[in-house]
């Protein structure tokens, strides 16, 4: 028989399906004493039966609890949302009479919205007294006290703050409970918050102010313009000073800089926002891209197809564009009594190829394959150089399968993806599942099977992935694959989406051995993404120094002086005639400030001919990364080891 539970003792399961006895009200803080010191140092929250509480929260008897630390993602999300309360409270203790608004914890840190009294506005000089105040909140230990209220409490309780009083009576109409949460530090200061909150102040740990910025209220134009500080927060002061290394690394990388430094692209203002031209080097970038691209999908078995930039509007109201993403489509264009649309999509357009002709199931999996650009009408606040544009190149493809196909088509599709990947230099993987979001089309159970499909074709690839709620798109679900660049930085590139509904709106069929009609499952797919966003990630992944196969000039040869530019010359040409990319100079600066100028551009070798090459009919070589010159390189040798790195793609 097992033991009698203690009378005045509650019993909680731990996540290791371990159980602790501890006395009837004991708290998160005291589970966490009782399991070690180390972990009860570490501790900032709880999680009870799926839900985040206080540590101070007491335990229920029966419940599920797991004690959140400070080097967890959940538990830095805590140390920041506490730590934008400080902020909160120093800058109302600074500027009596501001208004504040909220402040979120966010990715690697935290802000919050404010309106200064009397048309005052902060500025970045501002930060360190604010920091100042905050560093003296810590050291008075102030308490997180969470007290709990009506909405008529909390109207009279924030009357001189508008923002929290719209945000309550926002409450009063949607919870029915009609309960607000407030965390108190002191009698002067509360704030409205779903928690939960560290202990106290001294809890927290190092914290950063970075800088300030605009904000509209409720992000909407029309409202009050506010002012938002950023800051970030940490557990340790070596966790702090890693992430600024981070910021200061991801700065220098930064591909909008890169691509002005090493002449590849901008965006010229007489175009409009989001909108690149490539410059020769960056043409080039791209060309060995795409050409990598058609010839991979051709050996594959894709079919290539060229559709036009912009279609007339019911093809949009056939696709479902119209009625789920208007919003980021351009405006129309009237001509010739026509509505017109730029196309924000391929897709719509590859269904009307296979649409145009009788389909056999014998011919199915089709695969459509276009680099194909599109447009999508981005807000100027959210536009990021070549990450986030409002026209873009996709190599996009699309697979018109039976239901059969599917799951061999997807797992297939995935390898495809993951080469593709490694070839450009990645190889941390993971992957976000996005499941049937609250407004959908289409059937539910053909859902559950298109979700079913991509889960096992991630399972049978041995990919990390997390399922992400509800947050597919409107008529697919999907995989989205993520890489880890350089510094460790995650980017969302490559997406698989399994499609019920597109065929049914075009009426797609595919004659079956029944010799009835069938209707054709369709899985879209990017590889790259876009040529645009995967051109940046990779700048910044490499820090521009692209691996010789992409790099724009693979070599450079400089002549020590005058009378050796001849044999530079030659050299250059023979580069070349070998079909490498190469180029040559004059002597008329010092040899070291040519050879700077070559290593900024970030060439994978400059070659350096003098007296002794011209002699032997050899070249002195400095390989990017190398510890050191060589000299005397034989040409053929040199070529050779050349050209083995651009055929190996290294």
């Amino acid at each position: 028989m097992g033991a009698e539970p203690i009378a005045d003792q509650i019993t909680v399961t731990l996540p290791d399906g371990s159980t602790r006895q501890l006395d009837h009200g004991a708290t998160g803080a005291e589970l966490a004493a009782a399991i070690g010191k180390r972990l009860a140092k570490a501790a900032v929250a709880v999680v009870i039966d799926g839900h985040q509480a206080d540590l101070t929260s007491p335990l229920p008897d029966g419940a599920c609890v797991e004690v959140v630390t400070d080097d967890s993602p959940a538990g830095r999300e805590v140390l920041r949302h506490s730590s934008a309360h400080v902020m909160a409270q120093a800058v109302l203790d600074l500027w009596p009479g501001a208004h504040f608004a909220i402040g979120p914890a966010i990715e690697d840190g935290f802000y919050y919205d404010f309106a200064l009294p009397n048309g005052q506005h902060f500025t970045d000089e501002d930060l360190p007294r604010i920091e100042e105040r905050m560093g003296q909140i810590i050291k008075e230990a102030q308490p997180f006290v969470r007290e709990e209220h009506t909405v008529d409490e909390g109207l009279e309780l924030f009357a001189d703050q508008p923002f929290k009083t719209e945000i309550i009576s926002g409450v009063a109409t949607t919870d029915v409970s009609g309960q607000l949460s407030v965390y108190r530090n002191k009698a002067n200061f509360a704030d409205l918050c779903r928690g939960p909150h560290v202990p106290s102040t001294a809890r927290l740990g190092p914290f950063k102010l970075m800088r300030v910025a605009g904000a509209y209220w409720r992000g909407d134009e029309s409202r009050p313009q506010l002012q938002r500080i950023y800051g970030t927060a940490w557990e340790s002061e070596r966790a702090l000073a890693d992430h600024l290394h981070r910021l200061e690394e991801a700065e220098r990388r930064d591909h909008r800089r890169l691509g002005a430094e090493l002449d590849l692209f901008h965006f010229p203002p007489e175009i409009g926002g989001g909108l690149a031209v490539f410059h020769p080097k960056g043409g080039l970038v791209r060309k060995l891209m795409e050409d990598y691209s058609r010839a991979e999908h051709e050996a594959a078995g894709y079919d290539f197809v060229v559709t036009p930039h912009l279609a007339k509007a019911g093809l949009f109201e056939t696709s479902g564009h119209l009625e789920w993403f208007a919003d980021a489509m351009y405006p129309p264009m009237e001509m010739e009594g026509a509505t017109y649309y730029p196309k924000p999509m391929n897709c719509p357009m590859h269904c009307l190829i296979y649409r145009d002709r009788q389909r056999s199931y014998k011919e199915l999996p089709v695969r459509l394959f276009e680099l194909g650009t599109v447009y999508r009408f981005e807000r100027s606040g959210v536009l990021h150089g070549l990450m986030r544009a409002r026209g873009f190149t996709q190599d996009d493809a699309h697979i018109f399968c039976t239901p059969e196909q599917l799951s061999d088509e997807l797992v297939s599709l995935l390898a495809f993806v993951l080469r593709l990947l490694r070839t450009f230099g990645f190889e941390d993987f993971s992957a976000d599942l996005s499941t049937r979001p609250e407004k959908f089309v289409g059937e539910i159970a053909d859902w559950e099977a298109a979700e079913a499909a991509l889960a096992r074709a991630l399972d049978a690839a041995g990919v990390a992935y997390r399922v992400a709620e509800g947050e597919g798109a409107y008529y697919a679900p999907k995989i989205d694959i993520h890489v880890a660049d350089a510094i460790g930085r995650r980017w969302q590139m490559s997406t698989l989406q399994v499609d019920f509904q597109e065929p049914g709106r075009f009426d797609l069929a595919y004659t079956g051995a029944d010799n009835t009609r069938h209707r054709p499952v369709m899985i879209h797919r990017a590889l790259f993404g876009s040529i645009e966003r995967f051109f940046g990630v990779l700048l910044e992944h490499y820090a521009g120094a692209l691996p010789a196969w992409l790099a724009p000039v693979q070599a450079r040869v400089l002549p020590v002086r005058d009378d050796h530019a001849g044999y530079a010359a030659e050299v250059g040409e023979r580069l070349r005639a070998e079909g490498l990319r190469a180029d040559w100079g004059e002597a008329g600066e010092p040899l070291g400030a040519r050879i700077r100028r070559a290593k900024l551009e970030k060439l994978p070798y400059v070659l350096v001919v003098g007296d002794d090459d011209v002699a032997a009919a050899t070249v002195g070589v400095n390989a990017r990364g190398a510890p050191r010159p060589e000299r005397g390189v034989a040409i053929g040798d040199l070529v050779g080891r050349i050209q083995d790195e651009v055929a190996s793609r290294g």
